[in-house]
């Protein structure tokens, strides 16, 4: 059974729905680090990209004419997979100084509206998305060949992954406002 001392110095008991949500926010953590780890390949890749596009163009007088199309591809990535992991993270910018001189219930309100506001907003990019993702798929980006699906696939993937982090948060909230550890 686990054991962590609590503010006051008594010896607590996890429960078992904590390490259920330990696990849980582990794995949260591990998929947000993944879209990281992604991210960064394709800023690598971008990187390379317009290094060769650049040594293309003025060393062998050829531009590449398909690295604008990956480009805007990488970045879409880039932007959508980083986008999902700053609210898994808390990183956006964030102005709470209001909510945070208000009374508890007041402040647990507006942090559980704020949560809802952003599962919403992650549905209607998952919605559209799938959307873009589903009437798009015969279409072909220019000069890469890919579909265009590809290009609407990380909305998709952001928004479900913005809806996932933000009802993880909302639910760890309350547990948190709701937990009692038993104090030995």
């Amino acid at each position: 059974m686990a054991h962590a001392y609590n503010d006051a110095g008594g010896l607590t008991v996890a429960a078992p729905s904590d390490r259920s949500a330990a696990t849980i926010n582990r794995a949260l953590d591990g998929i947000a680090w993944l879209c990281m780890l992604i991210a960064g390949i394709a800023v690598v890749v971008l990187i390379a990209v317009f290094g060769w596009l650049v040594f293309g163009r003025y060393i062998l007088n050829d531009t590449p004419t398909w690295v604008e199309q990956l480009s805007l591809l990488l970045i879409n990535y880039i932007t959508f997979l980083g986008a999902a992991v700053g609210v898994r993270r808390h990183t956006h910018l964030s102005i709470d100084f209001i909510r945070e001189k208000l009374p508890k219930i007041p402040r647990m309100i507006m942090r559980c509206l704020s949560e809802l506001t952003v599962i919403v907003f992650g549905g209607f990019m998952a919605w559209q998305g799938w959307t873009l993702v589903a009437t798009n798929h015969d279409r072909e980006i220019p000069m890469i060949g890919l579909s265009e699906s590809w290009r609407a696939a990380p909305l998709l993937i952001s928004g479900i992954l913005i809806m996932l982090f933000s009802a993880a948060d909302l639910v760890s909230g309350a547990m948190a406002r709701n937990r009692k550890p038993d104090t030995l």
